[in-house]
């Protein structure tokens, strides 16, 4: 191997590295039986120098990854990747580094066989753009909830034609809310609609019982992946990833034993670690071993703090304690969130927070999945943390927070205001709700009075569950002006239309 210097690297169109190996692109061998790459290829977590690549082979294989500024491919570097095999589902994941910022980089994957060493499989191709470093224009969507309430891929319908609208949006990066997949949402072959059409689900064995085993969550994802229009915007546009409770299982949280017949595997505690694993395997989030929580810089002019309020999650109870001690976030994220607020110098401050904060979302008759519970008085029981986030952003002069979230499945923007709130020592806000991506709509939920909350827009369907064909599907679209610094929120349905638009100054 040649050393080569970063400066020539960047100057022939790419800087990588795995395990510090880079090497010139292997000739491709046209004899013997190649291995495939089977679910296309995603990319995620862009910062300005690195983002992660990730593809799944049909057979165990050493993963490549190639890279260039240019689509030719023309000086391009080729980073050695993992050895994918059942071990990880046979997916595998390369993180290029050294990549420059504020630029379209195009890549492609391939797998090497075992078996004969030089004989590759056929090259799939995506791109990604780098986060900028120097204020620019950015441009990116969130949407959550995808195939969920037994709304599966029915292409006669459009399948998951949200994906392709959100696409042609062009989006820098794409925020994806909670309930990447739902594994506790089997699919019948068919249902019918309203109006005595049939929606036909294209099935899997995986989406026919609720998941329990790691090769059943790990069928969650690669049923998704059967879909054109999501493989197609997920080759296109990296991403960055949380979970919610559709991972596991409707609304659980750490410790609950299930009370459902439908499942032999209790403990959700052991349902989630393996749904844990599938998640890692199959998203192209870059570690397993690190906190699902971190913040992706943007330039100058945003960060994004992707919070997750499920894996410490309390007991979903009556939500009215005055327990400092528990909530959703935990010590260690809440404080992790305050001092990056504190900290940051970004002109826009994006909390995803993958549960709404200021709506009541039930589990029951009498317990709260939420942060708040309908009780319009001071904060009381998860509302107390973000009661202290809050606070803590206010009297340090934190501006230009502004949360995106989903999980409610329609679309809202809401301002928060002291004035209008049991508690006044916060800034005001705003909270956009975006989704579902591809499944049953449903809402309006009611808001919770304590911060103030006031329903600007709201787009919900008239009856619950109403299906993909029928309309209510949302994602919602970011823009931030590189010069003034202004930023732009668009809620738009399934075709892209901007339902509902605001923007903000710094």
């Amino acid at each position: 191997m040649t050393a080569i210097s970063r400066r020539n690297l960047l100057r022939a169109g790419m800087a990588g590295g795995v395990a510090g190996v880079l090497l010139e692109a292997p000739a491709f061998s046209s004899a013997g039986s190649r291995p495939v790459l089977t679910h296309g290829v995603q990319s995620g977590d862009a910062t300005a120098d690195s983002a992660v690549i990730w593809a799944r082979a049909d057979r165990p294989g050493r993963l490549w990854v190639q890279a260039s500024r240019r689509p030719d491919f023309r000086g391009s570097r080729v980073v050695r990747g993992p050895l994918v095999t059942p071990e990880t589902g046979l997916t595998g994941k390369v993180r290029l580094r050294g990549l420059p910022a504020g630029e379209q980089i195009f890549y492609r994957a391939k797998v090497e066989s075992l078996d004969r060493p030089g004989l590759f499989g056929l090259p799939v191709d995506g791109t990604l753009r780098t986060a900028p470093t120097r204020r620019a224009d950015i441009r990116f969507v969130w949407t959550g909830d995808v195939a969920g309430q037994g709304w599966g891929i029915d292409p006669a319908h459009g399948g998951m034609k949200l994906f392709e609208s959100a696409r042609l949006r062009r989006p820098d990066f794409f925020l994806h809310s909670g309930d990447t997949v739902y594994a506790d949402g089997p699919l019948a072959e068919t249902v019918t609609l309203p109006d005595g059409r049939i929606w036909r689900n294209q099935l899997t064995d995986a989406k026919l019982k609720v998941a329990e085993t790691l090769d059943e969550y790990r069928g969650q994802y690669a049923y998704n992946l059967l879909d054109d229009a999501y493989k197609r915007f997920v080759a296109s546009v990296p991403q960055i990833n949380q979970w919610d409770d559709h991972e596991v299982t409707n609304n659980w949280y750490p410790g609950e034993i299930l009370d459902d017949a439908r499942y032999t595997e209790k403990r959700v505690d052991v349902l989630a670690a393996r749904a844990h694993r599938a998640y890692h395997e199959w998203t192209p989030i870059p570690s397993a071993s690190g906190p699902v929580y971190r913040k992706i810089a943007y330039g100058p002019l945003l960060d994004v703090f992707v919070l997750d309020m499920r894996t410490f999650k309390d007991v979903n109870d009556g939500n009215t304690y005055a327990d400092r001690d528990r909530g959703l976030l935990g010590a260690q994220q809440q404080r992790w969130l305050i001092d990056g607020l504190r900290h940051s110098r970004a002109t826009w401050k994006v909390i995803a927070n993958d549960l709404p904060i200021g709506l009541v979302v039930p589990d029951g008759a009498a317990a709260q999945e939420g942060v708040g519970q309908g009780d319009p008085g001071a904060p009381a029981g998860r509302e107390i943390e973000f009661a202290e986030v809050l606070r803590a952003a206010h009297r340090h002069g934190v501006t230009g927070i502004v949360f995106l979230t989903a999980d409610v499945h329609y679309t809202a923007a809401h301002h928060y205001d002291p004035a209008r709130a049991a508690v006044q020592d916060f800034t005001p806000f705003w909270e956009f709700v975006s989704g579902p991506a591809h499944a049953g709509a449903f809402g309006p939920n009611t808001l919770d009075a304590t911060f103030g909350p006031e329903a600007v827009y709201v787009h919900a369907p008239p009856v619950a569950n109403t299906s993909p064909a029928q309309g209510y599907q949302h994602f919602g679209e970011v823009e931030i002006d590189g010069r003034s610094g202004a930023l732009t929120v668009h809620l738009r349905d399934r075709d892209g239309a901007a339902l509902w638009s605001t923007t903000l100054h710094p």
